[in-house]
């Protein structure tokens, strides 16, 4: 004797909810969720801004060291999230080199403390203020190392974001306006990490045969084949977007496009005067509603663009409470940074002329210890025994 469909389908519920794996595609925990890519790029960006507000090397350091933290919690097994340690060696490099300028080229900065004298290549007149050689001190070299780091630092918050953030989910998350564009940003910001991927696995593959990965010749046997599949990818994701109509647009009325283009074009300016006003004395009074202004016409404008290129999201990702917290982490982070620049700008900037030890400021520490709370709140989930 059949079941009816009405039971059938009772049953059907009872066992679905009764099976942990199937409840786990219907609801997931907040553990398991993930975080909007948008807020790990505003709290990056966050702390990136933070750190061009001091060049305290002690203080630069508990940054890196915060966004280490939070990128080992945090991170999933993806492609994307080894592209961390290639930033952190792209810094390595910055710093490297800025010094190496630093003992070649010398320093703006006048010092009394000769660590070596090289050797000094005569230069023509009109080379004046350049010179090759010659006496390298400790300040310079102090000078050199404190403005390095900064830019050092800047480098391994933006690789914390390509850690963290899924670039093709950034891409769902993007006004219609902006959408081709965001492509071909999403498309760059893609290629470094799958690259980094590339030659992992092409090295181990050498390994395992007992050939040589590192060198010349192993550089060569291991550039080819990664060039080769950055190419089938790229013809690859071409028919991908030409199959699903990518840069075809909608027709709009001619006032609607005129409309649009005035309002980003004038939006744009204003974003720019408003931000001039603000970082001037003199436009301190007009600074900031010429920057609203700018910001609002701007959003109209990608607003009103947006209908020029009609799409739907699949299961669009949500803005919740944990996006709003780790946002707000990271601005608070880049507040407090440059709120102690402004009252005690020597503790956060420390001179080279005397030389000084630099010493750690205690509210700005605690400060940046505030981008930590990322790493308790978005945790990766652990793998399955």
């Amino acid at each position: 004797m059949g079941v009816p469909p009405r039971e059938r389908s009772r049953a059907w519920g009872r066992a679905g909810a009764a099976a942990p794996g199937r409840a786990g595609l219907r609801t997931h925990s907040h553990g398991h969720t993930p975080l909007h890519p948008g807020a790990w790029w505003l709290w990056s960006l966050a702390l990136g801004t933070a750190a061009t507000r001091t060049t305290n090397p002690l203080l630069l350091a508990l940054l890196i060291a915060t966004s280490a933290y939070v990128v080992a919690a945090c991170r999933r097994p993806t492609p994307w999230s080894r592209s961390y340690g290639a930033f952190a060696k792209l810094a390595l490099a910055v710093l490297l080199i800025r010094l190496a300028f630093a003992v070649v080229l010398g320093s703006p900065v006048p010092g009394t403390h000769v660590v070596v004298t090289l050797p000094e290549v005569p230069l023509p007149d009109w080379a004046q203020g350049i010179r090759l050689g010659g006496k390298v001190t400790a300040e310079g070299l102090l000078f050199a190392f404190y403005d390095a780091l900064k830019l050092a630092t800047l480098l391994i918050c933006v690789g914390a974001a390509n850690a963290l953030a899924n670039p093709s989910r950034l891409l769902k998350s993007l006004p219609g306006a902006l959408y081709e564009m965001g492509v071909a940003v999403v498309v760059a910001l893609t290629f470094a990490p799958h690259l980094i991927a590339d030659v992992q696995r092409l090295r181990a593959a050498r390994r395992l045969r007992g050939r040589p990965d590192r060198g010349i010749r192993g550089l060569l046997h291991v550039g080819l084949p990664a060039l080769e599949g950055a190419l089938e990818r790229s013809v690859s994701l071409a028919a991908a977007m030409d199959a699903r109509g990518y840069g075809r647009t909608a027709e709009v009325p001619a006032r609607v496009r005129r409309t649009t283009a005035a309002l980003t074009l004038g939006g744009l300016l204003g974003v720019c005067a408003g931000t001039y006003g603000l970082l001037t004395a003199e436009g301190g009074t007009y600074g900031m509603p010429v920057l609203l202004v700018g910001v609002a016409a701007a959003l109209a404008g990608l607003r009103l663009g947006g209908r020029r290129t009609p799409r739907t999201r699949y299961r669009p990702d949500p803005w919740d409470l944990r996006a709003w917290l780790v946002t707000a982490s990271g601005a608070a982070v880049a507040a407090l940074l440059a709120l102690a620049s402004s009252l005690d700008p020597e503790a956060l900037h420390p001179g080279v002329i005397p030389l000084v030890a630099p010493t750690l400021p205690l509210w700005p520490a605690a400060a940046i210890l505030l981008g930590l709370l990322p790493a308790f709140l978005v945790p990766a989930p652990k793998e399955p025994s």
